[in-house]
């Protein structure tokens, strides 16, 4: 019973998390009820900042050089063969833990509609809607939109799709928001060519997302069902915000929209009731997009639709959340990347714009345009319609932006227990605490990222390609999730555990002497027989000191302190380990007489760790040479 519970737990996406991440504060219902809603609403797809269909000046002006592109993007799929989601494409999520057989074809087929309706808004002349209604019928005649790895929403808790049932996921809520703006601009256009194209589309429509959305409680990321210690994640935002779309293109009955729109604006709250005030996003940079930032997409809706009545923007948590990821950009491209985040990144600064100008944030859009100068962005539409409609409306205000990425000294997140530090000898300290069941958690309480002007030299590896394993009671039996290969003790033998209970304590950050300290002992399960251990970070004058202060009731087996690294390695010096990266030089310096140093070669042949470290990266382990219940453990980073 204890196995199955554990299973279902991680099939879920680690629903279970901590008590303390969730305060009522239900913006959005505060700022309209149902009644009021209704006289707020703009009603038949008035709120529609874009031009027509036929209009073919304003989309010349509104797509400029892109036009072009555009145009000869979609001439590449007008001889496109539309590929079939076999069952046996589902089955083998269930049979290997692959995804990607699924999903291949499946993306390939979302991709050219994507293609098809944006190359003939582009171009108006009706060349590509016969491919189009192609891609309609195509997408119609599937049993299901969701994808293999999420189909256990289902009843029967199997992979094969079941016609009897719907399931809103993330796949069919970005299919369900194309299909809707395709409605929006072609179905006159379909009607010339036979009425039932567009019927068929808004019933396949109504029958994957509208109704479901209203009939529906059961669908975990609502979190309408919301139990004490539940997570939401990105998943909310992010349908919520897909489903929105669907709704407001396609329903214009204004008391069934004011449902569906405030039920959208209650399920919303509740992610934004678990965010932390400080507004951190535990789930790393690289969901900051699909957390924060499709929050974002769907409030900027919210406020179109709405004339600007229902709008939160000026809430401080909203600002907070947006300008987390200007504050986790170190430089260079390298991002701190705590949980399944990728150490490279930087994010979509058409995206980081728009949100930077609603909340009057001046660090988010100056980054934004750093950002664009160090990589020029091109203009292309992808599954995300909406953002892409957006960024030809605000893109060229990009440019009048001054492009800097400025910074504070530190930046504290009490709540989420994140703590960023620099120095002006060009180190980056990030560092953190938590509990082991945040939102794609890593069992990594305590651990710490480190880098010299840029470049990071001791690393979170990230995570590699995602498949059914990821997402199973098989997560920490993947050394990328394990404490083991985070930069952490391994205490009497014993690394730490998974679940809510396995937290950080007694967490203090001193701004005048830049140091995080942290109680990492109750990460770690009764086995390790740990009472106490106090790891504490000071950063100064290009020095990182380190100190593990310990106290345990018995020692039975030798602790291991790790360090993950990459680059060109060298502990034949005793009492130093030598670290060269790509022109940054770097010595960790510990007690020759308390440790011998180990290295183990960990060889990268996943193309999502190899595409950012190469080909390898290292662990060094510094091994206690004696067992000992109480001491305290002292190393020293400096910049060479």
């Amino acid at each position: 019973m204890k196995n199955k519970k554990h299973i279902l737990i991680i099939l879920l996406l680690f629903l279970t998390a901590n008590t303390f991440a969730y305060t009522e504060k239900n913006l959005l219902v505060k700022k309209a009820d149902m009644e009021s809603l209704k006289s707020m609403l703009i009603m038949n797809q008035k709120w529609v900042p874009y031009p027509k269909y036929n209009d073919r000046k304003d989309w010349d002006n509104l797509l400029g050089e892109s036009k072009a592109d555009l145009i000869k993007d979609g001439e590449k799929y007008l001889n496109y063969e539309w590929r079939v989601v076999k069952a046996t494409d589902y089955l083998e999520f269930e049979r290997s833990g692959n995804r990607e057989i699924m999903q291949s074809p499946y993306n390939s087929n979302n991709q050219a509609v994507v293609a098809l309706l944006m190359a003939e808004l582009a171009e108006g002349k009706g060349r590509f809607i016969d491919q189009l209604i192609n891609g309609v019928y195509q997408s119609c005649e599937m049993t299901s939109w969701a994808l293999s790895a999420h189909l256990t929403a289902q009843h029967s808790k199997r992979i094969l799709p079941d016609y009897t049932e719907q399931v809103i996921d993330l796949g069919s809520g970005n299919l369900s928001a194309v299909l809707a703006w395709t409605y929006y601009f072609f179905n006159n256009e379909f009607d010339k060519v036979d009425p039932a194209i567009s019927k068929r589309l808004y019933r396949a429509l109504k029958d994957r997302t509208l109704d479901p959305y209203m009939n529906e409680d059961r669908f975990w990321w609502m979190a309408f069902n919301l139990k004490p210690g539940g997570m939401v994640n990105n998943w909310n935002p992010w349908c919520n915000f897909n489903v929105l779309q669907t709704f407001m293109l396609l329903e214009n009955d204004k008391d069934q929209l004011a449902k569906a729109v405030y039920r959208t604006m209650q399920s919303v709250d509740k992610f934004i009731n678990y965010t932390h005030s400080d507004g951190g996003c535990e789930e790393g940079p690289s969901y900051w997009g699909h957390a924060a930032g499709k929050m974002y997409d769907y409030l900027q809706l919210l406020s179109n639709i709405t004339n600007g009545q229902v709008s939160i923007f000026n809430e401080p948590i909203i600002k907070n959340m947006g300008e987390y990821i200007s504050r986790s950009y170190v430089g260079d491209g390298w991002v701190v990347n705590f949980a399944d985040a990728s150490a490279k990144g930087g994010g979509d600064q058409q995206l980081i714009y728009r949100y930077g100008k609603a909340v009057n944030s001046t660090e988010m859009m100056q980054f934004a345009a750093y950002l664009e100068k160090q990589k020029p962005s091109k203009f292309k539409a992808d599954i995300d319609i909406f953002r892409a409609l957006q960024t030809l409306l605000y893109r060229h205000e990009l440019s009048s932006q001054k492009p800097v990425h400025i910074t504070p000294d530190y930046t504290w997140y009490p709540e989420t227990e994140f703590c960023y530090i620099k120095d002006k000898a060009g180190l980056f300290l990030a560092t953190k605490g938590g509990y082991n069941n945040e939102s794609h958690n890593h069992n990594d309480i305590g651990t710490f990222s480190l880098y010299i002007n840029n470049m990071p030299v001791i690393i979170d590896a990230g995570v590699g390609t995602y498949t059914r394993q990821t997402f199973s009671s098989e997560r920490y039996s993947i050394w990328t999730m394990q404490s083991n290969y985070h930069n952490l003790p391994i205490i009497n033998g014993i690394p730490q555990a998974f679940g809510s209970q396995y937290k950080a304590t007694n967490i203090t950050f001193n701004p005048k002497s830049s140091t995080f300290s942290v109680d990492i002992s109750k990460a770690y399960p009764e086995t390790a027989q740990v009472k106490q251990w106090i790891r504490s970070y000071k950063l100064k004058n290009g020095t990182v000191a380190i100190d593990d202060t310990f106290d345990l009731n018995e020692a039975t087996v030798n602790n291991q302190i790790n360090f993950l690294t990459w680059g060109d390695i060298n502990i034949d010096t005793l009492g130093e380990v030598t670290i060269s990266i790509n022109g940054q030089k770097a010595v960790l310096e510990y007690d020759k007489n308390s440790f011998a140093p180990a290295i183990e070669t960990i060889t990268l042949d996943d193309p999502r760790l190899a595409n950012v470290w190469g080909e390898k990266i290292y662990r060094v382990s510094l091994n206690a040479k004696n067992a000992v219940k109480k001491g305290k453990y002292s190393f020293v980073i400096k910049k060479k």
